[in-house]
């Protein structure tokens, strides 16, 4: 009979007692260990293909930008390399990335009280409103209503739309009855602070008579057992300061958000996975769908206003990560639930509204330049901020090496003697890195029991699977391009404006799609006409790089379409389990959107008959 092995020191151990940090200190180690020999490997292979004839100026500028842009790949090949392993050749996966899930499949009552709360900015307010009553109704059906409190944030600033969004919380009210008293509404006069400012200023207000909040933006949903499953973990570990759920798409009529949730889906969970493997206690924070401990982050998570003016200095437009990084270095975790439940958010309808996110998103990322330098923070929580920002630096380097190969042939060197099948090499080996928690994601699908009946069967995934790699590589060029011009403006003080997105399907016309997506075609001409009069035979093995930028307009008008959303419903293609079998948190949803509609055309008819009499 051995002896129990004797449990380690406190400090031994990440603040909620779950982890070794020496194991955890392993795994980052085995973590950088093998993404270093991967990427020290790929700079090699590049330098020996490019030094054939000596280097030049074009050379060397590939040679740098490949330097900056390949980090992000090879991280991606390892989360889903790791990622995979965990969820197909692991015992027990849980317990070695989330121990501490375990507490939310527990049916223990709860004991704190919780806020949900949704931040609004010009927003469609019948839309979010029916949003958050859906996650109410589905909360009170849980028996565990009457400790949660529900509140509606508005930065709204028209007038139209603020008016909209009193009318919409009276009527809320006005049916709640007995519940009125826990819904709440309140709109700031000014975007002070844009959404991290809205959320302070909530904290400020109610957030002592709360244990926990959990932030919704406009497009998002969770149903009651998800919510109740994150409170109970949090509820378990007092030293837990923010636990993100894993967000998915929710089902959509728009083709565009379709198709990219489809791949989004399967590529997030052995990603997810993997990266929480070795991220641990210093985990990521998206800013919604998640739960977050209301003292700490009211007293170690308050934003500084960066020095100068924007588009770098201000107030910081991407808030989750930094307060992330604030709270572990308060002594509390932040954590991910790396399982799918019921979280959803919708995804952009359209490629420009997707640009507008993305585009906010990396102005806001990129501010953080001035934080990775803030006293107390973890390795690993300035780790995440500097990723946050390589995840944007790299883009506008791969867009200058598309360019610098197709006029590589100018540099004056021989070409008889270049390595033409390495070079071939290389890009298909970089191609497959680009692809590979995609391609870990359709193999996870294919190898879960009952994962393809999920998704309509072997034949409509297969075909989803075709549908979304295309989609991938053509979104990527157009978006990529925006992104590097938008960089380059922020050289000059371009700066993104925070106001309320399109979340609805709706069709592009084409002088609007060519308005906004001409750099990509002009861009696209040149490429292809260099090769097309330097090396004709680039052009063929460069078209999954090159082809989204011939095509961007067509290829946005065509995604955007209505009518090429129910062409695709139709099909069942690209569908999502929550399209096959349908969660009944959108089917309440569905009602309320339904009662909402009703409820306003009942309104307007009530305003007419009083007109007609007037008259």
């Amino acid at each position: 009979m051995t002896a129990a092995t004797p449990p380690l020191p406190r400090k031994a151990l990440t603040p909620t007692g779950l982890q070794s940090r020496a194991m955890l200190t392993r795994r980052r180690a085995i973590s950088a260990g093998a993404t270093s020999v991967v990427y020290l490997g790929l700079l090699g292979w590049l330098g020996s293909i490019l030094s054939v004839g000596g280097w030049s100026v074009i050379d060397a500028l590939i040679f740098a930008c490949f330097a900056i842009a390949a980090p992000w790949s090879v991280l991606g090949v390892w989360n889903a390399a790791v990622g995979f392993w965990l969820l197909h050749g692991a015992r027990d996966p849980m317990e070695r990335v989330a121990p501490f899930a375990a507490a939310g499949d527990k049916p223990t009552p709860l004991g704190v009280d919780v806020a949900v709360l949704m931040t609004l900015r010009n927003e469609d307010p019948a839309r979010a409103f029916a949003r958050l009553q859906t996650v109410k109704d589905s909360v009170d059906a849980t028996g565990e209503g009457a400790r949660f409190g529900w509140f509606v944030l508005s930065d709204s600033d028209d007038p139209a739309v603020a008016r909209e969004e009193e009318a919409e919380f009276a009527r809320w009210r006005a049916r709640a009855g007995s519940d009125a008293a826990r819904i709440s509404y309140r709109r700031r006069d000014d975007n002070e602070g844009f959404k991290a400012g809205n959320l302070r200023d909530f904290g400020r207000r109610w957030g002592p008579a709360y244990e926990f909040m959990i932030p919704l933006d406009a497009d998002s949903l969770m149903d009651g057992p998800t919510i109740l499953r994150l409170t109970r973990i949090g509820q378990a570990y007092p030293r837990l300061g923010i636990l993100q759920s894993l967000v998915v798409g929710a089902p959509s009529t728009s083709a565009f958000a379709r198709i990219f949730q489809f791949g989004m889906r399967h590529g997030m969970r052995p990603y997810t996975m993997g990266s929480a493997w070795w991220a641990g206690d210093c985990g990521p924070f998206w800013g919604h769908n998640a739960l977050v401990r209301i003292r700490p982050f009211l007293e170690a998570c308050d934003l500084p206003t960066l020095p100068g003016g924007p588009p770098l200095g201000g107030p910081i437009l991407s808030h989750d990560q930094i307060e992330a990084a604030l709270m572990r270095r308060a002594g509390f975790e932040a954590r991910v639930l790396p399982v799918e439940c019921g979280s959803y958010e919708d995804n952009p309808p359209t490629l420009p509204e997707f640009t507008r996110r993305d585009l906010r998103w990396c102005q806001g990322n990129l501010q953080y330049l001035k934080l990775v330098g803030l006293p107390g923070l973890l390795p690993m929580s300035r780790f995440q901020l500097v990723w946050a920002i390589m995840m944007f630096v790299g883009v506008p380097a791969w867009t200058l090496i598309i360019l610098l190969c197709a006029l590589k042939p100018l540099d004056g060197k021989d070409l008889s003697v270049f390595p033409a099948a390495s070079a071939a090499g290389l890009y298909v080996v970089f191609l497959l890195m680009y692809l590979a928690p995609k391609l870990a994601g359709f193999l996870d699908i294919a190898l879960t029991p009952g994962g393809l009946k999920r998704y309509g069967g072997a034949a409509r995934f297969t075909l989803g699977c075709l549908t979304e790699l295309a989609f991938s590589f053509l979104l990527g060029a157009s978006t990529t391009l925006r992104t590097s011009l938008f960089i380059v403006g922020l050289l000059f003080g371009q700066s993104v404006v925070w106001s309320g997105q399109a979340r609805d399907v709706h069709a592009l016309s084409l002088s609007f799609a060519s308005r906004g997506l001409w750099p990509q075609t002009l861009f696209g001409c040149f490429v292809i006409g260099c090769a097309a009069w330097l090396a004709p035979a680039l052009i063929a093995l460069s078209l999954p790089l090159t082809l989204g930028y011939l095509v961007a307009i067509p290829f946005a008008m065509l995604t955007a379409s209505p009518a090429s959303g129910r062409g695709l419903a139709r099909l069942g293609l690209c569908a999502i389990p929550e399209e096959i079998t349908r969660p009944a948190i959108l089917d309440l949803l569905d009602a309320a959107l339904d009662g909402d509609r009703i409820e306003h055309a009942g309104a307007a008819v009530k305003e007419t008959n009083i007109d007609v009499e007037a008259i």
